[in-house]
């Protein structure tokens, strides 16, 4: 499909050296920088700053011709072929009409949005709203060298409007989803929650391993672990570690063995318990044992294919401890300053000119001998590979070693890890041995004994020389580590220098990390590499999934919305539908399919009887919102439910809150009864003296504080009803100080927290008053304040006091209290280079290098988190921008978009 003869060919005019003006258009305004300084005289380029249109999102943005439509609220004309409605968005109203200026000065528009389906319909909505009358060219390229884009200007090529529709579908897939579950969620669980359609499912995928953490049942084994010595000074080494394997032709029960049930899978093993193993090893006490076979394999470990989207995100997670959203931000910058090639991509093939590089590279660096007679060459296993992007790597003809850069801090390491990844791919294989060795012996009560080991060693590091993958299980050898075993041949002769009984126990599946869960989102082919790290952004941020460390742990609310989807929408969660969504989209990009069907299709439904969307969310009726958002405790009367406010446990009609950051599979039956025991919400503190009314303490969404009961008041003398809730009158409140406990606190503390704000007496004529705030406790005189050492201080403060601290400058900013100590060190922090410390602020813990402040999250706690997790915290909150000022735009109607040619 070429672009319409209306804007003019795709052939470029002379590359600027000529008379002329050629308008460029990128995304971003850091793009636009480098590509203007490689392009010079004859070329504006100028950024749009992202997408310039996109379906309404809110009903003010609804052109008023429309909004009488049944379908406005969608965005899209379900009834005449699935048109979206297109207005420009409010933020980037300027910038177009910039963009139109600049228009009218130019004489050729080159489009060089990303080559992907989102940079190609970046340029058609471009092209669309500009509505240019002169040449238009689309220029695309996958590095930002003067190289790379010089040979864009000179090769352009037509927009790919079957990319285009691809990525249009998607959208309107993503639309109708998204606007048509959610309000399901806002009715049966609860307000303001979203459904996505690669969102849920990857929620889905969090929930389903905690229901599986839930359901398993620890088994404990035991085996035995030998330390053998051959007894030769000269060995080197002498000893080496065994474990039991097997007891008279048994083979013993391992791990791998026991079910999630905690029972073994088959009884063809011996399954020892504490005193099996204990009496076994007893028996073994001085016996002799052999070598019974020695058996010798070359080793060899083949370099990892350079990096595409997903492993670098999983790698950067890894090594670095970065987010997948944070990877791809810093990963965006090398980019756009011309350091790595374009990060979005399935392709691990590298071109001749990058082979070459990364060759020369490691020659360089380790020598000839570290590089193999011919290139490497990989092919991707991804299926259904998107673009025909290269992996990512360095920019260039040649690379530039780190140091080279200049680059620093998060820049620095993300381009480290990426040209070790790069060079090292095109160098030779490590190779060396491994050795697995059984050693035999005959106890006292004649059981013949088998026990096992295995050893590694590495004769050649090839490229292992330059880079080592990471792994997820901390538990794993990596790639590198060696194990050397003695000199041992069959029949050799050893003693048991140590023989020791071990305990194990099976553990249940681990949670997802971020690296994981992209790995397993990309091995179901669900959605796209390009869109995981917004995908896990969006379900942290929903608090469908919070972090422990790096784990992903699902909220209750997320087993309530992921029971609903399942019991009522169970395709639109489904692990083989949702890829199969996927390879619809990449049929309508290689022109196998065409748009209209496939969203007719998924939204009314097919001929073979499938239910489409609308049908599925006709009727709620049937949906039971107390039930969607109810989980029984297993061997217990108590349930969990998910309520407006949060999760509590619920026993016939006695509530507890259950603590925010609780996983669920930490929620046992002996925990459920643990949280009932305490103190309930309202604990009886006695009567006040002064006003005969009840004084109680409680636990609520904010914290432990004290009330007073008031007395029912008796109706009005003319009999209506009071009509104004703010004409009822309002008990005292007051929060505990952090220095209380809901448990221990006294009547006589009480009735002193609800005497605040505290009058402490006068100063020239004005009245002073202790009181605490959301920056801690302070004493007040008119406008002027002062803040107060401690909580405590409230209670006490005397007038002459008072007079002290006003008489004293006032501090400003964070100088106003002396600092606290750091609650923790962590270490240094891989960007800044400086100290990472925990401390308690206003609003609870946070990290800190000096520079940034961090607070902790939902699962993160003091005693817990680590130097790489406060990193990644205090990295995402470098990259956060201050949050724009809102304002108030005029409404303007949005013509109704042309169809794509």
């Amino acid at each position: 499909m070429t672009a319409d003869s209306e804007v003019g060919s795709s052939v470029p005019a002379n590359n600027g050296n000529a008379g002329g003006t050629r308008l460029v258009i990128v995304e971003s305004p850091a793009k636009a920088k480098t590509i203007a300084g490689y392009l010079g005289r004859g070329y504006i380029v100028e950024s749009s700053i992202g997408h310039i249109r996109d379906l309404p999102e809110k009903a003010d943005d609804i052109p008023e011709k429309y909004k009488s439509e049944a379908w406005a609220r969608l965005g899209v004309n379900v009834d005449h072929e699935f048109e979206p409605l297109y207005v420009v968005n409010p933020d980037k109203k300027s910038q177009v009409s910039k963009l139109k200026q600049l228009l009218k000065e130019a004489d050729e528009l080159y489009l060089a949005t990303d080559e992907d389906r989102e940079g190609e319909a970046i340029a058609w909505h471009l092209r669309e709203v500009l509505k240019p009358k002169i040449p238009v060219h689309r220029m695309v390229f996958h590095e930002i060298t003067p190289h790379a884009i010089r040979d864009a200007v000179s090769n352009p090529r037509d927009l790919n409007l079957r990319l285009v529709d691809a990525q249009e579908t998607r959208r309107i897939l993503d639309r109708l989803y998204g606007y048509e579950v959610s309000p399901v969620l806002w009715k049966k669980v609860k307000p303001r929650l979203s459904a996505g359609r690669v969102q849920s499912v990857a929620t889905r995928l969090v929930v389903e391993r905690e229901r599986e953490r839930m359901a398993f049942t620890a088994a404990h084994y035991w085996d035995l672990q030998a330390l053998f010595d051959t007894g030769r000074a000269g060995d080197d080494p002498r000893t080496f570690s065994a474990t039991l394997t097997g007891v008279d032709g048994r083979r013993v029960a391992q791990g791998r063995d026991f079910a999630s049930t905690g029972r073994l899978k088959g009884s063809d093993v011996l399954h020892l318990d504490e005193a099996a193993a204990t009496a076994l090893a007893g028996r073994l006490a001085g016996v002799a044992y052999a070598v019974r076979s020695v058996e010798r394999k070359p080793y060899t470990r083949k370099p990892y294919a350079p990096f595409r989207t997903t492993t670098l995100q999983q790698e950067a997670s890894r090594k670095l401890g970065f987010s997948a959203k944070y990877t791809m931000q810093v990963a965006q910058r090398l980019y756009e300053n011309g350091y790595i090639t374009y990060m979005r991509t399935d392709s691990i093939t590298l071109s001749e000119t990058a082979v070459a590089a990364a060759r020369s590279q490691a020659i360089k660096l380790y020598g000839p001998a570290y590089v193999p007679d011919k290139p490497r060459v990989y092919t991707s296993k991804v299926k259904n590979a998107q673009e025909a992007h290269e992996a990512i790597r360095p920019s260039g003809e040649e690379f530039r070693t780190p140091g080279e850069t200049g680059l620093s801090g998060d820049m620095f390491r993300l381009y480290e890890l990426i040209w070790q990844r790069t060079v090292a791919s095109q160098m030779k294989d490590a190779v060396g041995e491994s050795v697995s060795v059984k050693v035999g012996g005959t106890s006292s009560a004649n059981e013949s004994v088998e026990f096992s080991a295995t050893g590694r060693t590495i004769t050649f590091h090839g490229f292992l020389k330059a880079y080592v993958e990471g792994a997820d299980d901390p538990s794993t050898d990596r790639d590198d580590s060696e194990k050397r075993l003695p000199t041992l041949a069959e029949g050799d002769r050893l003693t048991a220098a140590e023989l020791t009984a071990l305990g194990h126990s099976t553990k249940p599946p681990a949670r997802y990390t971020e690296a994981s869960l992209v790995k397993e989102l990309e091995d179901r082919e669900i959605g796209r590499p390009s869109t995981y790290a917004s995908i896990i952004g969006t379900i942290l941020d929903r608090g469908y999934v919070f972090k422990k460390g790096t784990a992903l742990v699902p909220s209750f609310l997320a087993f309530a919305v992921v029971n609903l989807l399942e019991q009522h929408f169970g395709n639109l969660v489904d692990y083989d539908f949702t890829a199969e969504m996927e390879k619809v989209l990449d049929d309508i990009a290689n022109d196998r399919a065409e748009r209209v069907p496939e969203l007719r299709r998924f939204y009314f439904g097919g001929e073979d009887g499938d239910e489409g969307l609308k049908e599925m969310v006709t009727d709620l009726g049937e949906i039971d919102a107390k039930e969607i958002s109810s989980f029984p405790i297993r061997g217990t009367d108590i349930v969990i439910r998910v309520g407006r406010y949060g999760p509590y446990l619920d026993r016939d009609g006695a509530r507890v809150n259950i603590p925010e950051d609780m996983a669920p599979d930490e929620l046992t039956a002996e925990k459920a009864e643990e949280l009932f025991s305490r103190p309930s919400g309202d604990r009886e503190l006695g009567v006040d003296p002064a006003t005969g009314r009840k004084i109680v303490a409680k636990d609520g969404r904010y914290g432990p504080y004290v009330t007073e009961i008031l007395p029912e008041e008796p109706a009005p003398e003319d009999g209506k009803k009071r009509t104004k809730k703010a004409d009822a009158p309002k008990p005292r409140t007051s929060s505990l100080f952090k220095s209380m406990d809901l448990d221990t606190i006294t009547l006589e503390q009480a009735l002193k927290l609800l005497q605040l704000p505290r009058v402490v007496g006068q100063i020239d004529g004005e009245e002073v008053t202790a009181q605490n705030g959301k920056f801690g406790p302070y004493i007040k005189k008119g406008t002027d304040s002062r803040s107060l050492p401690s909580e405590e201080d409230l209670l006490t403060v005397t007038i002459e006091q008072s007079k002290e601290l006003f008489a004293q400058p006032k501090a400003r900013g964070r100088g106003r209290a002396a600092a606290a100590p750091p609650l923790r060190e962590l270490g240094e922090d891989p960007n800044s280079k400086k100290p990472v410390v925990v401390k308690e602020g206003r609003f609870g813990p946070y990290v800190t290098d000096g520079e940034t402040n961090a607070s902790l999250r939902k699962g993160d706690t003091v005693e817990d988190i680590t130097l790489e997790r406060a990193a990644e915290l205090l990295a995402e909150r470098r990259e956060r921008a201050p949050a724009p000022k809102r304002t108030t735009r005029a409404r303007t109607a949005t013509k109704k978009p042309a169809g794509k040619s």
